[in-house]
């Protein structure tokens, strides 16, 4: 049981997402098509990484995060079954120029897209030597390219576009965790402040889900919602990304997905990367 606490209905709530191309598509129905009346969503749309910093200071209501943040802020917000973002056989990707190996970056510098994205959390597991450049997302691939880094670690997007700025796979995150574990890769999450009250919680969840089922309903509108928030990728990629972020496993995380999230962080945790967090508090909100 969620050990979320009572407290009174709230009518207004901030939301935090970023401004991609998969969560303003889950959000499609929220922003565009009024599918939750009982509650006003205020929109804050920032980097993955700025809300994972947010959420340390409890700032919005709801909000996605890293599940690699979780671990940091699971007192202070419940996990949501709707809205998560998981990798099924694949996922952040170290990418370099040339023929590289993995084993080859022991040491080198990577550029990271934030230290509390799962994408670092798995590289760190996967490779637990090498030197992290922390740069924004849409910077990774500069870092190699100035020198400043010898690989990057991709999120977002350019899991999909980096072969068109030159760069080669070196290994795809989502696929080693899925061999090496049998489970999905779960990347985001939405979560809900607990002291809103499990009530407000619940409509969330409720009020998620059905934006997320607009999206799928009209999907040639939700796409083209989306594609504002692209970054100039053409339409296929579009389609290719966001299919593999949105997804009936949006709609209910699963417990294979909910397993994936206890195990990363239970990994993250016996390598003293994150702290250890209490099972009861990665009960989610249904």
């Amino acid at each position: 049981m969620s050990d979320v606490m009572e407290a009174p209905r709230v009518a207004r709530l901030t939301l935090g997402h970023s401004p991609d191309a998969d969560d303003a598509f889950m959000f499609y129905g929220l922003a565009r098509r009024g599918v939750a009346p009982e509650i006003v969503f205020e929109h804050r749309i920032e980097d993955i990484e700025s809300l994972n910093r947010r959420a340390l200071a409890a700032e919005l209501d709801v909000t996605a995060i890293s599940v690699h943040a979780l671990a940091f802020v699971a007192e202070k917000y419940a996990l949501l079954r709707a809205g998560a973002s998981v990798g099924e056989g694949y996922g952040p990707r170290v990418v370099a120029r040339g023929k590289v190996a993995l084993d080859d970056l022991a040491g080198a510098r990577i550029a990271v897209p934030g230290a509390l994205t799962t994408a670092a959390l798995t590289l760190r597991l996967r490779l637990p030597a090498f030197e992290p450049i922390f740069v924004p997302f849409d910077r990774v691939f500069d870092a190699v390219e100035s020198g400043a880094a010898r690989a990057a670690l991709v999120i977002h997007e350019g899991q999909l576009t980096f072969a068109r700025r030159g760069f080669s796979l070196v290994e795809d995150l989502g696929a080693w965790w899925q061999k090496d574990t049998g489970l999905p890769l779960p990347l985001g999450v939405n979560v809900v402040r607990r002291d809103l009250g499990a009530k407000v919680a619940r409509d969330v969840v409720s009020a998620m889900r059905r934006s997320i089922e607009r999206g799928f309903a009209e999907r040639d509108a939700a796409l083209e919602h989306a594609a504002a928030f692209g970054r100039g990728v053409d339409r296929e990629t579009l389609d290719r990304f966001v299919s593999w972020y949105v997804n009936p496993r949006t709609l209910d995380l699963g417990e294979d997905g909910l397993r994936a999230v206890r195990l990363l962080l239970e990994r993250g945790a016996e390598k003293g990367i994150v702290p250890a967090v209490a099972p009861s508090l990665l009960e989610p909100i249904a």
